[in-house]
């Protein structure tokens, strides 16, 4: 498996940080880096680094279909508390099965669901 590059916001759980570094993706953490981030500015960052967003906020999911941002791709994480403990898991196989086909797709991964629409 290749690896892959990832842009965390502040609002993606540090365990899906560690976890994707631990299996040798490059992953930069904005919580690492900067205070406060603006969305726009984030996804600009993500698309220009070649990095596929992986984000627990909404708004992003907004921004590339309604507003049509340009985007190398999004992860929005929708684990609700009492599933959190599979969701490190979840993603790790997600990275693992998908690849590729992550880059420039808006993905939503729920427990037990993973809905992958294509970008382009």
């Amino acid at each position: 498996m290749s690896s892959l590059r990832f842009l965390a916001d502040e609002s993606c759980d540090f365990a899906v940080v560690r976890a994707l570094r631990a299996d040798g993706h490059d992953v930069l953490a904005v919580s690492e880096f900067m205070q406060r981030s603006d969305d726009r500015e984030l996804i600009d960052q993500a698309n220009l680094e070649k990095r596929v967003l992986l984000t627990e906020d909404k708004d992003f999911g907004w921004l590339v279909f309604v507003s049509h941002v340009e985007s190398s791709g999004v992860i929005l994480i929708r684990f609700p508390g009492d599933a959190r403990h599979s969701m490190v898991r979840t993603i790790r196989r997600l990275v693992q099965e998908q690849g590729e086909r992550l880059f420039g797709a808006f993905v939503v991964v729920q427990p037990d669901h993973v809905r992958i629409s294509s970008l382009v």
